[in-house]
C-alpha cells in the first residue's frame, strides 16, 4: 500500500501541471522515479491503480461557435501539402483558430505549430475572430524563428488567413502558402490536435476574464512545449525536437478500430 500511495502522489505531482495527461504518458515519464524506488508497474496496473482511485482521464465533448469563415472574397489557395512528411524544425507550420470559454462569452486563440517538433512556435488571444489574433501569432512566430527557408504554411480557408494583410505578411517572408480544400478536420489534422491537447489537458476551465484566460494560455503553451511528451515525435517533447533534424519514430500503437478505420492514441 505504500507503494501505491507514492505512485499515487507522483500521478499527483504530474496532474498538477497536465491536469488530463494519459496514463501511458505517465508511466513513460515517471521511469525515474520508478526506479529511484524501485518500484515496478506496468501500462496495465497503472491503469488498474489509477481507475481505482478515480483518476482515469475521460473524453470530453465541447460545444462552441463556428471559427472558420471561408464565404468570403479573398483568394483560396490549392493543398500543397497533401504527401508531406517534414523532417526538420520549420519546413511546415500549420494553423488554426480555436474558442476558449469564458463566463459569459467567448475568447478566439490562434495559434501556429512546427508540424515536425509539435512546438507551438505563435499564438495569440483575441478577443473577437478578426484577422489580429492570427497576424499577431504569425508575427510572434516569425520573430522566434528566423531560419525558415522553403517553409510552407498550411490553414483552412477562413478569411483569417485569406484577407490580403495576412497573405501579404507571408508573402514578405517568401513562405510558400497552402489551404485545406474539402473542409475535412483530416486535411489540418495536427493543428486539430493541438487544439484538442490544450483544451482538454491544460485549459478546463470557463474563465471569469479575458485577462485571466490571456495568462493561463501563455502558461498552458510554455508547459505544452516543454513538458508534454508526443508518441508521434518518439515521446519527446515539442522543445526537445525543435532542435533536431530527421525522422522521429512515432510511439503510439493502434488500439482501437472503428468501422474499418484506424484510430490512434498518443
Amino acid at each position: 500500500m505504500y507503494e501505491e500511495e507514492l505512485i499515487i502522489q507522483e500521478v499527483l505531482r504530474y496532474r498538477q501541471y497536465q491536469k488530463r495527461i494519459g496514463t501511458r504518458k505517465l508511466l513513460e515519464e515517471m521511469q525515474d522515479f520508478l526506479i529511484t524506488h524501485r518500484f515496478k508497474i506496468g501500462r496495465d496496473a497503472l491503469f488498474d491503480l489509477l481507475a481505482i482511485h478515480g483518476l482515469l482521464v475521460t473524453k470530453r465533448k465541447r460545444r462552441g461557435p463556428v471559427t472558420t469563415l471561408s464565404r468570403h472574397r479573398f483568394k483560396k489557395y490549392p493543398n500543397i501539402i497533401k504527401a508531406m512528411v517534414p523532417l526538420a524544425p520549420n519546413q511546415l507550420w500549420v494553423s488554426d483558430i480555436t474558442y476558449i470559454p469564458l463566463c459569459d462569452h467567448y475568447a478566439y486563440l490562434s495559434l501556429v505549430t512546427d508540424a515536425y517538433s509539435r512546438k507551438i512556435v505563435g499564438f495569440y488571444l483575441n478577443e473577437n475572430l478578426s484577422s489580429t489574433g492570427s497576424l499577431t501569432a504569425l508575427k510572434m512566430a516569425l520573430e522566434t524563428n528566423p531560419d525558415r527557408m522553403g517553409l510552407i504554411h498550411h490553414s483552412d480557408r477562413g478569411i483569417q488567413y485569406c484577407c490580403d494583410a495576412y497573405i501579404r505578411l507571408l508573402e514578405a517572408n517568401e513562405i510558400k502558402i497552402s489551404m485545406t480544400e474539402k473542409g475535412d478536420p483530416l486535411e489540418n489534422a495536427i493543428a486539430e490536435r493541438v487544439n484538442g491537447i490544450l483544451k482538454e489537458e491544460f485549459l478546463m476551465e470557463n474563465f471569469a476574464a479575458f485577462a485571466e484566460a490571456k495568462t493561463a494560455i501563455a502558461t498552458a503553451c510554455t508547459t505544452y512545449n516543454n513538458l508534454r511528451p508526443h508518441g508521434s515525435i518518439d515521446n519527446l517533447k515539442p522543445a526537445e525536437a525543435h532542435q533536431l533534424s530527421g525522422e522521429l519514430p512515432r510511439r503510439w500503437k493502434n488500439y482501437y478500430k472503428y468501422k474499418e478505420k484506424e484510430v490512434y492514441r498518443e
